[in-house]
């Protein structure tokens, strides 16, 4: 089946000789670790093609180690206690989840669950106590997400969502560029990030499991890139969407183009699809510089240039950076990056406006009334 994750993992390969560099470690990227007295413990929630990529990125890890599954298909717990040394004790399936309260071998389980399972599964693993990552998109709508938070608030843990690309190096010089007034005031964004999705029968063009099409499964690249690219939150939301195929996306959006009004007065352009190829970019003008990352969104290696020429930032493993620094947040105290619940909340009220506005044929949607 050619699944988003596998399509994630090839998409911003490149080619020639420069794709074949091999990556930095997450270390390497992150000198400055202080060594905890402990490694964080993670069990991994659903096992499919993205908790692969992140169980074989974590072997790189120096702060946190994979102790645990958590799977409803009996037949794939011997090839991961093989491959991983999970013991048999920190084994557990969807019945069973409650009692891992009571292990002090896990401490965070990363959910990895198709989308509209992540609302009922993060507020199991809260119950227990544990802290929790959830891949994003984190739920089907604003108001799971708030549910969701309270949960993790009232239990005490920490909650996190996968926005890997905090942790990305071309991403965070974007960032800081951005923030240091390098590129002068902001004066436009157009991002966009697709592919064509293969398989027909699979889980991510049912909305029961997906919750929504491409917007909701990879437009969220876009819509997050456009806030970290402005440093604002939109105040209004129009979008449209083309489908050429109504049958293989009866239940699901195919292509949403979708633009953002910011209060410094920036207007947003754009777009995601399941339909087709090559559509990765983050771009962003000012009135003293640009920026261009392309690829943009995928597993790597991000590309990126600005008015000062190539960005030449180090080539990591995005998986391995990512669990090592919400490790390091965990047991030192680190403040916590743009990957929190609440960062998450925003992105979804922006999702809700959008799927909104495409149900009332494009019609301005202002947040300031959500």
């Amino acid at each position: 089946m050619h699944s988003r994750r596998n399509f994630l993992q090839k998409l911003s390969i490149g080619i020639g000789a420069a794709a074949l560099a091999p990556l930095s470690s997450s270390a390497s990227l992150f000198p400055a670790f202080k060594k905890p007295d402990k490694k964080l413990h993670v069990a991994l929630m659903g096992l499919g093609g993205y908790a692969n990529i992140v169980a074989k990125a974590m072997k790189e890890c120096k702060l946190a180690s994979l102790t645990g599954i958590v799977t409803g298909t009996p037949s794939k717990i011997a090839t991961w206690k093989s491959d991983y040394g999970i013991p048999g004790k920190n084994v557990y399936n969807y019945d069973n989840l409650h009692t891992i309260a009571n292990n002090p071998d896990i401490d965070l389980v990363y959910i990895t669950t198709p989308n509209s399972l992540h609302h009922r599964h993060v507020l199991q693993v809260a119950a227990t106590g544990k802290h929790v990552i959830c891949e994003k998109p984190v739920a089907d709508n604003a108001q799971q997400a708030r549910e969701m938070i309270a949960a993790c608030k009232k239990a005490g843990v920490k909650f996190y969502v996968g926005y890997r690309l905090h942790f990305e190096p071309h991403t965070r010089e974007l960032i800081r560029m951005r923030k240091a007034g390098e590129f002068g005031r902001i004066m436009h964004v157009n991002n966009y990030m697709g592919f064509k999705i293969g398989d027909p029968t699979q889980w991510r063009l049912k909305k029961a499991l997906a919750g929504g099409g491409a917007m909701m499964d990879v437009g969220v690249y876009a819509l997050n890139g456009a806030r970290y690219a402005t440093g604002e939150e939109p105040v209004w939301v129009t979008a449209q969407e083309t489908k050429t195929d109504r049958v293989k996306f009866a239940e699901v959006d195919e292509t949403v183009t979708f633009q953002l009004g910011f209060p410094g007065g920036v207007i947003a352009s754009c777009g995601t699809t399941y339909n087709f190829n090559n559509y990765e970019r983050l771009y962003l003008i000012g009135d003293k510089g640009f920026a261009e990352l392309s690829p943009a969104f995928g597993y790597g290696p991000i590309r990126g240039r600005t008015h000062l020429g190539p960005m030449n930032q180090p080539l990591i493993t995005h998986q391995a950076a990512q669990m090592d620094g919400l490790a390091d947040c965990i047991l030192n105290g680190t403040p916590d990056p743009d990957m929190t619940g609440e960062e998450a909340l925003k992105d979804m009220i922006v999702i809700d406006a959008v799927y909104e506005s495409l149900r009332k044929d494009g019609e301005k949607i202002y947040l300031d009334k959500k």
